[in-house]
């Protein structure tokens, strides 16, 4: 069975933001994270959406993806 497929907005409706593609470009260009800060430990993040990414990733659940996609965004931010 094949994993169900969820676009960048619905990862950032799970979170609770802005899901509008605008709004989540400006949610990366807003929210660099330097390499050796983890996505779960983002700053930015309360700790229920810590949370949901860390969950996210231990039980490589259909967010896992997703969830690796924006690290590798905000942490490409930081160096840009």
């Amino acid at each position: 069975m094949q994993a169900p497929f969820h676009p960048m907005s619905q990862l950032f409706s799970q979170l609770g933001l802005d899901n509008r593609p605008q709004a989540i470009t400006r949610f990366v260009d807003e929210h660099p994270l330097p390499q050796e800060i983890s996505i779960v430990a983002a700053p930015f993040f309360s700790y229920s959406q810590c949370e949901f990414l860390r969950e996210g990733r231990e039980e490589d659940s259909d967010w896992c993806e997703l969830i690796d996609q924006l690290e590798v965004m905000l942490h490409w931010k930081a160096l840009h």
